[in-house]
């Protein structure tokens, strides 16, 4: 069994990160008790597949470190964001010039085309060799979405050390997953026995 399975498995999201891709982003590298860390787009192939399964680049498309590494840079972004959100702290500048610039120089929206034999179509703006210009422009833009709509009431940090994923909370969860709740409720356990022990 691989490291990537035994920490999380691919149906394990974080409420409201299937809704919101570049949240999804944020959680892309996961910190299990031990210390293991699980990176999803630590690879070109895994940044492929990940942004593959989520239909931001098309099917065939082929990362490069470069790409990769950019997908990576956008995650860290992201997460200042984010952890700034949470945390009631000012976002800092560089991560907000990160996000404006590609929302700004990426194009994201496809355009309106006529093709006799296709009649009205969309269609990307931009050539298949800069496909993750336009996943780093959608991911950036949705994650200004989420940063200025009501779901960002909702985003929080998971209580589960040292999990550091985020997720949108629904009712009382405090937890990014089942297993991180179980995890910090045995904690709590452990430390009310503990605190019983002469």
């Amino acid at each position: 069994m691989s490291a990537r399975r035994t920490v999380r498995s691919v149906n394990d999201t974080a409420p409201g990160a299937d809704l919101h891709p570049g949240l999804d982003l944020a959680n892309s590298r996961v910190t299990a008790p031990g210390g293991l860390v699980t990176d999803l787009i630590d690879t070109p192939a895994g940044a492929t597949r990940w942004l593959a399964e989520r239909g931001l680049i098309p099917a065939g498309a082929e990362l490069r470190e470069a790409c990769a590494s950019r997908l990576r840079s956008m995650r860290e972004q992201i997460r200042a964001l984010l952890n700034a959100r949470v945390g009631q702290l000012e976002p800092p500048p560089a991560a907000l010039r990160e996000i404006n610039f590609v929302i700004t120089h990426v194009p994201t929206a496809a355009e309106l085309h006529w093709d006799p034999a296709l009649g009205l179509h969309r269609a990307k703006p931009h050539p298949t060799d800069q496909v993750v210009d336009h996943a780093l422009g959608v991911l950036a833009a949705d994650t200004a979405d989420l940063l200025t709509s009501a779901d960002a009431e909702r985003l929080a940090a998971c209580e589960s050390k040292p999990c550091q994923r985020f997720l949108l909370r629904t009712g009382r969860r405090q937890w990014c997953s089942v297993r991180c709740g179980d995890r910090a409720r045995a904690a709590r356990a452990y430390a009310r026995k503990a605190r019983l022990v002469p």
